[in-house]
Parts: C-alpha cells; structure tokens; sequence
C-alpha cells in the first residue's frame, strides 16, 4: 500500500494520538511545500538567511525526515509559525523538536523560542521579548551548551546549571517540560539530562534566607586552613641574585669607549636563582572551617506558584546566527502531556535515527574508497609516462 505525504500524516497520527493530549502545535512538514503557508519569514532585515525543505545529505526516512534547513553562511535566521493562543496554567508545559547539524556547525545556535501571540511576526528579530528560549548553542571549544532561558516578570532569566549538548552531525532530539508544581526536566533523545526546581535553579525570586545583618564572626574563629610551618627553616644557599654578570662574553673588536662608554659584560639570568623563600604549608591545628553565617528569612522573599505559567503562547520561531549553515529543524511538538511527547520522540526520532546512522556510515566508506581510487590512479600515472 502506497501512501503519499498527506495520508502518512493522518495514519501517523490517528495511530499515536492519545485523547487526553492536547497538542498545541506540531510541525513534520510532511505536505511538501505548504509549510511556506505556515512559517512567516521575518522582514525585520533585508538579508536574513532562507530556510529550505530536505531531509539533508543523509536521513533515516527521504519523507519523514524533511526539515527546515539553514542554507547560507554567516547569516540570521528568522522564520516562525503561528498556532491557537492558550495558556498552561495548572498543567505540564512540553516544548519538543529535533535538530540536526550535519555539517557540523562551528558556531551557531539550534534552538527555538516560543512568544506570545502579540508577535509581530514579520517583524520578529533579537530584541522581540520570548517566553522560553531552548535547545543548543555551539561555538568553537567554550560554548557547548543547551539553553534554557526563561521569561520571568519581562526579563529574561538562564537557568544556572550547565547543560551540554550533543554535537556530532545527527539528528537529536530536545525536549523542555515545566510542571505546575513548579518543576522542570530537559531531555536529549528522550534522556533526562537535567532536571530540579524552577526556583532552586533560575534566579526568578530573592533567596528565602538572607545572612543575619548584625551577625559577626567571633574573634578567635580561625579560617585559615594552612599556615607557614614555624619550624621550616630557609636552607643557608638560598639566596642568590636573578641575574649574573655573563663572564662568557666578550668586549666587540670595535668596541670604542670614547663613543660607547666603558664596555660591561650583559646580565644574564642566574640559574641557581629560586626566587623569594617561603615556609612550606602545613595544616592549621586551629582551622574551624568557615563560619556558618547565622541566617534568618528574607523579608522581601515572597513566593510565587505560577512562575512555569504563561499566558497567550501562540507562536514558535527559529531566531538565529549560523556561521556555517547546514542545520535541519524537525518535529516540532508542543503539549501538556509528557508520555505522549515520548511516545512522539520515539516513532520519529526514535525509528528514523539507526537508519540515518547507517547511511552515513555507507555514504562515508564509499567516500574513502573513492578517494583511495583517485590516489591509486594518480601513482599509476607517472608508471604510464615512464614506460612511453
């Protein structure tokens, strides 16, 4: 039985969708290029970067695997979808998409944010207030890392933990969930890799205790956790200039004392030089550890329950900077349920990954065996030159 894009799309998910799921958006671009009736390209700049449809130079599925992919270097990117405005209070937040750099990105981001539905979108850029910004960001050998930036109050909020992502050439997929009781998980290939509370690891809030103001460390409270060992004595050959007359040298032939002045041997540095002498460290016998502050609750603490709420999310979009371009973005998902986002990683993601894997193996090794035919064919060359 054949089925074209269309059909693939409705079997998929008349087989996958739960009825206790609400979906607020998903995206496969399995329609071919409606998407373009979709996503809205920004006109904020007049030389952003163009998003196409592929599913890249390797895939574990030609139709299944389709994305929106960077294609110029050293761009922007700004493109989004709009999608039926609500709100997730007292109820999970998942936020899900795959991203694939298969050329290997050098330095560019792959994640996505999410707005509320008062976006302009054709004038969508760096500065348009998000809700959530998530997903990787790679630059050279420092940043490699998944963000998770969070609206709080009008400002935006990085969560404090270091979260690193994957970076090799294929698909992963990323997903953020925020819960009503105020706590959050972010997965890779349906993998937990970090998880807590909203407040315990993003500054939204003051802290609950504060240090006791009129609180002093008593005077004979030692924190100091080594000291000068009394009983270390500096060793009688120890002091020696840093620098040395260089007996080795010798006065220039032309050496004219009337015009130079006197001729002086060059300084050189001494090697039985060893610098200022210190007393090794011991253990202090007296060290009590720091000092625990004596602490007392924060008067300006107050707590708030909704800060994983948000109102009016309406709209996701891909805000980027790209050196090197190559990126495909996928499967986009956004939902309350978290069970039926894993079940959706897994028929996507989960059954198309091995075979872009395979593909890539392949395509590599015939690459390599064509490269050793080139190399075989330019050795035998000069043998044909010889025998002529």
């Amino acid at each position: 039985l054949e089925m074209g894009p269309r059909g693939l799309a409705l079997f998929f998910w008349a087989a996958l969708s739960p009825a206790c799921a609400d979906v607020y958006f998903r995206e496969q671009f399995l329609d071919g290029a409606k998407w373009k009736n979709r996503w809205i390209n920004s006109q904020y700049k007049s030389d952003y970067g163009k998003f196409r449809l592929t599913a890249g130079k390797f895939y574990g599925n030609a139709v299944r695997d389709k994305g929106l992919q960077t294609t110029e270097n050293s761009k922007f990117y700004a493109i989004s979808s709009r999608f039926k405005p609500f709100n997730n209070k007292g109820r999970s937040l998942v936020i899900q998409y795959t991203v694939k750099h298969e050329q290997k990105i050098d330095c560019g981001g792959g994640y996505v944010k999410v707005f509320s539905s008062n976006l302009d979108q054709k004038n969508m850029s760096g500065d348009s207030q998000y809700y959530i910004m998530f997903g990787p960001d790679i630059c050279g050998s420092e940043t490699k890392k998944v963000h998770v930036i969070l609206n709080y109050k009008s400002k935006p909020h990085p969560i404090k933990k270091q979260i690193r992502c994957k970076v090799d050439g294929f698909t992963h997929l990323y997903t953020l969930i925020l819960r009503p009781d105020q706590t959050y998980e972010v997965k890779i290939d349906n993998e937990i890799v970090e998880s807590g509370n909203l407040e315990d690891d993003w500054d939204f809030l003051p802290p609950r205790k504060i240090n006791h103001p009129s609180a002093k460390k008593p005077k004979d409270w030692d924190d100091i956790p080594q000291i000068d060992d009394p009983n270390d004595v500096k060793p009688e050959d120890w002091d020696e200039p840093e620098y040395i007359l260089d007996t080795s040298a010798e006065k220039p032939e032309d050496w004219d004392n009337a015009t130079n002045g006197e001729w002086y041997p060059p300084m050189i540095k001494n090697p039985l030089y060893r610098g200022e002498w210190k007393p090794r460290k011991i253990d202090n016998p007296n060290y009590k550890g720091i000092w625990p502050y004596p602490q007392i609750e924060n008067p300006n603490y107050s707590p708030d329950f909704n800060i994983y709420s948000y109102e009016n999310i309406s709209i996701i979009g891909l805000d980027l900077w790209q050196v090197r371009a190559g990126t495909i973005f996928d499967n986009f998902l956004i939902t309350d349920n978290e069970e039926f986002a894993e079940d959706f990683g897994d028929q996507t993601w989960g059954e198309t990954k091995d075979p872009e894997e395979k593909m890539n193996i392949k395509q590599t090794e015939e690459e390599k065996e064509r490269e050793r035919a080139k190399e075989e064919k330019k050795q035998k060359e000069p043998e044909k030159d010889k025998s002529k």
